[in-house]
């Protein structure tokens, strides 16, 4: 297999698209907004992206037939802007992957024309969360009115550690190539999945982008998720669980 190999399914002709990525993170945020999208609206296949970057390894279906790991790229025609999204299982495993398999995500992006790029993730409290705020980090300053105007907050030198994995190079590499790319995070405890999260960052991405997707199956996922958080605040005491280095973003 070739470094990497994009095996294009479908060509549909979007309208002003909107690069979005999510892909495995701190509190699975960016990845569950980016699947829940995919699932509440008419989204298509487009493409498949495989990489020797990924793990080797295959996923394995209900009735048993195996896929190479990969990321999918769908295309979504809204009321609002149309999106590309990208989501899948794994993110590259070494640092040289994460470059090519980030470029490899732009080329997609070029192909459609799209001139914005929204990576989606959590940054990581520490500590359990009550109430949810997303944090920003754009391209470029001219970017920052409108994002602030739907609710997304910019703190000078947060997420402390930078941004780490596919979303900081998104952000990096996109920028670079001429795209506005904006990073949206999740407040997060950064120890469990996070449906909540998930909730206030596609209720900004909605904003921006001008559509609504139905919100009832991160709301189920969310009620799950209460009685895990109920036994983990009793035992919170303040401390973390993992030391300063742990707490860096990584999506």
């Amino acid at each position: 297999m070739d470094e990497i190999d994009i095996s294009w399914v479908a060509e549909p002709d979007l309208d002003d698209p909107v690069f979005v990525e999510g892909l495995p993170g701190v509190g699975h945020v960016g990845k569950l907004v980016a699947e829940h999208v995919v699932e509440e609206t008419d989204s298509e296949l487009v493409c498949r992206i495989h990489s020797e970057h990924f793990p080797p390894q295959v996923t394995v279906s209900d009735d048993s037939v195996a896929e190479l790991a990969s990321a999918e790229v769908y295309a979504v025609e809204t009321e609002g802007r149309d999106l590309v999204v990208l989501t899948g299982d794994h993110q590259a495993q070494d640092n040289v992957g994460h470059y090519r398999v980030c470029e490899a995500f732009l080329d997609v992006a070029e192909e459609f024309d799209a001139s914005e790029v929204y990576a989606l993730g959590g940054v990581p409290t520490g500590e359990l969360v009550e109430e949810h705020d997303v944090v920003g980090a754009v391209s470029d300053a001219d970017m920052k009115a409108d994002l602030e105007d739907a609710g997304v907050e910019f703190r000078s030198e947060e997420p402390a550690g930078g941004i780490v994995g596919s979303s900081g190079l998104l952000l990096g590499l996109g920028g670079k190539r001429g795209f506005d790319a904006a990073c949206l995070m999740g407040e997060t405890s950064g120890y469990l999945v996070d449906p909540k999260a998930a909730k206030v960052v596609l209720a900004v991405l909605e904003s921006m982008l001008g559509f609504e997707v139905d919100e009832e199956a991160l709301d189920d996922r969310a009620d799950e998720m209460e009685e895990v958080v109920g036994r983990l605040r009793e035992m919170e005491e303040g401390a973390s669980p993992g030391g300063d280095e742990d707490l860096r973003y990584i999506g």
